[in-house]
């Protein structure tokens, strides 16, 4: 069995460390627990690796955010991985800082990202491991807060966050999105 892990993010140095970044960063994590890399190839940075029989294709599209539908749509077809063995990781400020959540569909919540990836597709209905960034902005500053960052506070508390979103990829690939869900979402 093969799956597609996409942690969405944007290139370059500026957004490194950004909150809007925590796909990137969540994969990054991933492939050092995992010992591979995720080098530079068509659209993406690109690495691949096996968890109990399973073929993990991850990558960091390097199409920036609002265009991740195009990298999404070239590695599913060029690696032939259904829609139900997707997982994109993304960034939301509609739930609390560190809250994370695996849904099987849904909207775009306003993320342009995976807005994009629906209208490249043609449907919400993908599996997406939300990580909670929180909304701590005023009012018409939500991109500046998206793209700042993290606080002093919230980088304690990223390392054990950014293990527990391994634990849900590695579980999503074992047992699949409903049997993840009962477990990691609301804990």
């Amino acid at each position: 069995m093969k799956f597609l892990v996409v942690g969405l993010g944007n290139i370059g140095p500026d957004y490194k460390n950004t909150r809007h970044n925590i796909g990137f960063k969540i994969l990054d994590a991933f492939s050092e627990a995992s010992n591979f890399s995720l080098d530079p190839d068509r659209l993406a940075f690109k690495g691949v690796t096996r968890f109990k029989g399973r073929t993990l294709v991850c990558i960091k599209p390097t199409t920036y955010m609002n265009l991740s539908g195009k990298s999404v749509n070239y590695w599913m077809q060029t690696e032939k991985i259904p829609l139900e063995n997707v997982l994109v990781i993304t960034d939301d400020i509609a739930i609390p800082f560190g809250t994370l959540r695996l849904k099987g569909k849904g909207s775009d919540g306003g993320h342009n990202g995976l807005k994009n990836i629906q209208n490249t597709l043609g449907t919400t209905i993908y599996s997406r491991l939300r990580f909670g960034i929180g909304d701590e902005f005023r009012r018409g500053r939500q991109v500046d807060f998206v793209l700042s960052n993290w606080s002093e506070e919230e980088q304690i508390s990223l390392p054990e966050r950014i293990e527990k979103s391994i634990e849900i990829i590695r579980s999503f690939v074992t047992i699949g999105a409903e049997r993840t869900m009962s477990a990691f979402n609301n804990k």
